[in-house]
């Protein structure tokens, strides 16, 4: 398939990593940060341009018990407009605990504190785990 992006939606910040099919890998990439409330498309748009992905992966948020919440509507409202504005495939990724295995990984590297940063490495988490889905 080629590159993917992966995003980790959140209403304040927006974790985005890249991946290969080719290689089977994801990293991390940058974290947007929302509008007055909104996604910054133009952010969005510009990751589109850059990196020409052939597909998009969205996590969703869960709870631990797999039901959904009013975040897991909001993250798949966002995946669904970005297959809308991009024509592009949107995969959707349960996300749970990706977070605080970001947090785990970043504090293990002397990381702490980087809301930033965790949202990047959440993303590359979410795309991580879907790339190891497809491999047979």
């Amino acid at each position: 398939m080629g590159t993917l992006l992966g995003f980790d939606f959140g209403t304040r910040r927006i974790g985005v990593a890249v991946g290969q099919t080719v290689t089977g890998t994801a990293r991390p990439l940058r974290t947007l940060h929302s509008q007055n409330g909104g996604v910054d498309w133009a952010a969005v748009t510009e990751l589109i341009r850059e990196w020409q992905p052939e597909a998009l992966v969205v996590g969703l948020p869960v709870h631990m018990d797999g039901t959904e919440h009013e975040l897991t509507a909001r993250a798949r409202r966002f995946g669904n407009r970005l297959a809308g504005r991009y024509n592009l495939r949107v995969f959707f990724v349960d996300e749970r605990l990706s977070s605080d295995e970001a947090e785990r990984l970043l504090a293990a590297e002397g990381h702490k504190g980087d809301k930033g940063a965790v949202d990047r490495v959440a993303a590359q988490l979410i795309l991580q785990s879907w790339l190891d889905q497809q491999t047979p």
